[in-house]
């Protein structure tokens, strides 16, 4: 109880991420928290959204405002979806499920990991709105054709598909935690880092009592769940290349969002494959470091995909301005990770409400001082963006929430 009476005093994400820091152990906070080799991507993922000054209307007499928006053929309620966070149960027993419960109680949407703790029938169950699956081909076609076909009987309503992880990013956070001597299961290897574990007694008595070291029950293998084990290795076997764009399409039969995409190129190749939406995505800065922020590649991804598809973006959202700026540039909603995670890992489904809730009000408030009625009114006209981004909106900024 003191720990969920902290999390509804939180007034921002940092809030909910201090109390995470200190409610989890090192190696699975900086599992959250962390990035890929330097982290260059994952602070500029953030640090852009600074330079993105917004120009309000000001003057404007508004009653509510309308935070409505549409994805994959559903009318959501709130322009901001929960981003698929592998291994999940780590930061809170059953978190797969506290989350899902959380976004359908805020009428959006929860994408489930490939990679998660969690059985996708019971997350499907425990969420009254949206889901869809995130897939890796882990385990190769026919285990991915297997996790595919359950995800559709529980109610998944799309798929979303994950192209930037040919191998897994140089984390250094987890190599200097010891999560490899962790995952081997041996004394000897494992003695240096079992310390974190016992400074945080409540997180090991939950992790224990929801069953310790997971599985990963959606990726079936021959043997059973594939074991938590080595992930860089599992996703070097099972690259995900535009060819097999096909079969999955065929296979799935419904509407399928490509996520990973950087490149006005890469969108228009996976419009050109059938897909109903593109999440503009650097994986959170966790896999190539030094790539460009989401936000600064958003205007060209909109420009070359226009109206045939929706756009969808992450990547560095901490504050309902950043989802404005998102919006104004063309996305139609965003995805969240890290800002949820910390919430989760702060105090499970209350901390993930709390997130959303926090997110909502700054969104809210910020489209009052903007002097906007609705997300769908929201375009290049209410930011300017720096120099640095020559004409970065020239020619197609305008969004498909206008069909």
């Amino acid at each position: 109880m003191l720990l969920n009476r902290s999390a509804a005093r939180a007034v921002n994400i940092s809030d909910l991420r201090e109390l995470a820091r200190r409610r989890l152990p090192r190696m699975v906070f900086d599992y959250i928290d962390g990035g890929a080799d330097a982290e260059f991507t994952l602070r500029e993922n953030s640090r852009v959204f600074e330079g993105v000054r917004l120009r309000p209307r000001c003057g404007v007499a508004l009653g509510a405002c309308d935070l409505r928006t549409r994805g994959l053929g559903h009318e959501l309620e709130l322009p901001i979806l929960l981003a698929p966070v592998g291994s999940s149960r780590l930061f809170w027993p059953r978190g797969e499920e506290a989350a899902a419960s959380a976004a359908g109680r805020a009428r959006t949407a929860y994408i489930l990991s490939t990679l998660s703790g969690t059985r996708l029938e019971n997350v499907s169950a425990a969420s009254s709105g949206p889901c869809w699956y995130q897939l890796y081909l882990a385990g190769g076609r026919e285990v991915a054709l297997r996790g595919m076909a359950r995800a559709k009987a529980a109610g998944f309503s799309a798929l979303v598909v994950t192209i930037d992880t040919p191998v897994a990013g140089l984390r250094e956070r987890d190599l200097r935690n010891g999560v490899r001597e962790l995952l081997t299961r041996r004394i000897g290897a494992m003695l240096p880092f079992l310390g974190q574990l016992a400074l945080r007694p409540r997180w090991l008595l939950g992790f224990l009592g929801d069953g310790g070291l997971m599985t990963f029950p959606n990726v079936e293998l021959a043997s059973g769940p594939m074991p938590y084990a080595d992930v860089g290795a599992v996703l070097e076997q099972s690259v995900v290349c535009w060819d097999d764009l096909r079969w999955i399409r065929d296979a799935w039969g419904g509407p399928i969002a490509i996520k990973g995409v950087l490149s006005g190129d890469d969108a228009r190749r996976a419009v050109d494959t059938g897909a109903d939406a593109v999440v503009v995505s650097n994986h959170g800065g966790r896999q190539l470091d030094g790539v460009a922020p989401t936000l600064e590649v958003l205007p060209e991804i909109v420009a070359a995909v226009g109206q045939r598809t929706e756009v969808l973006l992450d990547g560095g959202i901490r504050r309902g301005s950043d989802v404005v700026k998102a919006l104004c540039l063309g996305a139609r909603a965003v995805l969240v990770g890290r800002a949820y995670a910390y919430g989760l890992g702060a105090a499970g489904e209350a901390g993930v409400a709390r997130a959303l809730e926090i997110l909502r009000a700054d969104v809210l408030r910020t489209l009052k001082l903007l002097g906007c009625r609705a997300v769908a009114e929201l375009d290049p006209s209410y930011v300017e963006l720096p120099g640095s981004w020559r004409g970065a909106c020239r020619g197609g900024a305008k969004s498909y929430r206008d069909d």
